[in-house]
């Protein structure tokens, strides 16, 4: 199959979810439970396509490590137990590990709360070449600082800065930032794994029967519990300000990991086959190099 005709039915598949303009967006237009009419019976089907998918992203990253013009930011938001770690796992299971960078941000430190709200994320953008992800990102800031307002009092803000329309600023701040990136050749792709709530009670409940699982359990993720509805609409309001062409949101069903996976993975494969990545072609000088080279090589003292 053409690469043209793949990139045709990547489109196909993933454009349900993608969302460009945030205008009308509603996140019950999305059902976490939604495979793009991929029954269970096709599970390994999807398997078998998320390894193909795989192997084209590492032979896309090497042309982007070699090439060395743009870098990929993927952001991953979700509620707890939507399976990010996972999807990090079996997605970039192929990429070689000298051209990405995973971070995780957790509460933020004495020195982060000493500079403004996306510092420390700037500071962990990826160099041209290589793909940057972000477990958790600086959309932290306008999700779990807007649904626990005291934390937005722990970041030193002068008060009269503080207003009704700190969150709507600050969506203003990153689409602006994310306008910036893009501009540089740093291509943000934005995924929420959208897992429903009865979905999330299930592996909470697996980690506290499996034992092998235990360790993932947090007494902190059943009380985020609580306030689903909160967080549900800091998303939508996320998703609604900052979704845009060049930084496109994927809202991606997340009730059954195969799909999400292999969701994920296509969207990534498009953006970077999208970018028209080649290797450097070699000049004059260095075909003269490379012939010398290869005499030096075939000589008969070799």
């Amino acid at each position: 199959m053409k690469k043209q005709d793949r990139l045709a039915r990547i489109d196909k598949f993933i454009s349900p979810y993608r969302i460009t303009s945030g205008k009308n967006f509603a996140l019950d237009d999305i059902d976490p439970a939604d495979t793009h009419g991929l029954g269970s019976e096709r599970k390994d089907e999807a398997k078998d396509l998320l390894l193909k998918g795989v192997q084209w992203l590492a032979e896309l990253q090497d042309k982007l490590y070699a090439q060395d013009n743009y870098g990929l930011l993927l952001i991953l938001q979700a509620m707890d137990a939507a399976g990010k770690d996972g999807t990090i796992k079996h997605v970039m299971s192929g990429v070689n590990p000298q051209g990405c960078q995973v971070y995780s941000f957790k509460q933020p430190s004495a020195e982060d709360l000493d500079h403004d709200f996306m510092w420390r994320y700037m500071r962990c953008l990826p160099e041209r070449g290589r793909i940057g992800i972000f477990n958790r990102s600086y959309y932290e800031e306008v999700l779990v600082v807007r649904v626990h307002k005291e934390i937005l009092q722990r970041q030193k803000i002068p008060p009269s800065l503080i207003s009704k329309n700190i969150w709507d600023e600050r969506l203003k701040d990153i689409r602006f930032f994310e306008t910036y990136l893009a501009r540089n050749g740093i291509i943000p792709i934005k995924v929420f794994l959208h897992v429903s709530h009865k979905e999330q009670k299930k592996r909470f409940l697996e980690r506290l029967d499996l034992p092998e699982k235990n360790w993932k359990f947090s007494l902190n993720d059943v009380q985020e519990r609580q306030h689903w509805n909160s967080y549900m609409k800091a998303f939508e309001e996320a998703i609604r300000g900052t979704a845009t062409k060049h930084s496109p949101w994927y809202v991606v069903p997340a009730d059954n990991k195969w799909f999400s996976r292999l969701v994920v993975a296509a969207a990534v494969v498009e953006t970077l086959e999208r970018l028209e990545l080649n290797y450097p072609k070699v000049d004059a000088d260095k075909r003269k190099e490379l012939v010398a080279a290869r005499k030096s090589l075939t000589g008969a003292d070799s």
